[in-house]
């Protein structure tokens, strides 16, 4: 009987810097404030999280980063199409469109033939929990054998915590459930990023912080003291199970303040506007940075103030 002799070199273990870790590729949104804050855009090989109160832009970020994600590295993108699996309803159509169309005229010489960008993102609704984790074997067929004229490297689920909304309650088995299906379709995920280097993005919702003892609710993540939005203090949906579950986290804040008087005299009235901020909560990557954006017709803009 004869021996197997092993390679002594196929023995060693990996080693690795601490820079390897990191994410080295990522989706731009098209703007170079946004970019700077998140250290280039949405990495690759990982999930991130945007949490923020309704209306303050997540689904704008959302829908910018599938359309991007079409144009070629030298620009920011991935050449890639991507998978949107979206709970609320219904869809933005219009908004994608007209997305779309600022980003053909920005860039005719990519978006050729009359090409448009909305035949490279791909939908599919979910309903509940459960139904995100029975078609994980669906969206990993897809990303393995998709026909698409660019492969599906973006996947975003707009938005997780509206699967888990009304479907569990307070109890300690159903807490116990809502916690396992929470790493089953978050290991799911990692793994797809892993193997198919995918960016996944997922929106989160907020809840009131209503307490003001050592309470869950007061229990700090990341780089802020507290969330505040619109005056009050908030804090992330889905609580500190979900939080271990995502690789990087960013926070849209918006606030009202009054930009001056309009039509004059003792007729005239205070113009208010919206003041909304992106705030890097935590990522390996990334220091606590934030900036100010707005959303325009075009699409979602950093600004310098």
């Amino acid at each position: 009987m004869s021996q197997i002799q092993s390679d002594p070199s196929s023995l060693r273990p990996a080693f690795m810097t601490p820079q390897k870790l990191l994410p080295d590729e990522k989706c731009s949104l098209g703007c170079p404030i946004l970019d700077c804050c998140m250290g280039g855009g949405i990495p690759c090989n990982s999930i991130t999280e945007i949490v923020a109160e309704s209306g303050s832009g997540k689904t704008q970020f959302c829908l910018q980063l599938s359309l991007r994600a079409q144009l070629p590295p030298f620009l920011g993108g991935l050449s890639a199409s991507s998978l949107y699996l979206y709970t609320e309803f219904p869809f933005p159509t219009r908004r994608l469109h007209q997305l779309s169309s600022a980003l053909q005229s920005q860039y005719p010489q990519i978006f050729v033939n009359n090409y448009d960008p909305c035949d490279g993102v791909f939908l599919q609704s979910v309903n509940t929990a459960d139904q995100l984790l029975d078609i994980m074997p669906q969206v990993e067929s897809f990303l393995e054998n998709s026909k698409t004229r660019l492969p599906v490297r973006v996947i975003v689920i707009d938005s997780m915590a509206a699967l888990f909304r009304a479907e569990f309650d307070n109890t300690a088995s159903d807490l116990i459930r809502r916690s396992s299906l929470f790493f089953k379709i978050s290991g799911k995920l990692k793994e797809f990023a892993k193997r198919f280097n995918l960016a996944v993005l997922v929106t989160n919702q907020v809840m009131d912080v209503v307490d003001s003892g050592e309470g869950a609710n007061e229990t700090r993540i990341g780089n802020l003291n507290g969330m505040y939005s619109s005056g009050r203090r908030i804090s992330p949906a889905l609580g500190l199970s979900w939080a271990n579950c995502v690789n990087s986290r960013l926070f849209l804040s918006k606030d009202e303040y009054e930009s001056g008087s309009v039509g004059g005299g003792e007729s005239g009235f205070q113009s208010r506007q919206t003041r909304r901020r992106l705030h890097v909560v935590f990522a390996p990557h990334l220091p606590g940075l934030s900036c100010e954006f707005v959303i325009r017709r075009e699409g979602v803009l950093g600004v310098n103030r």
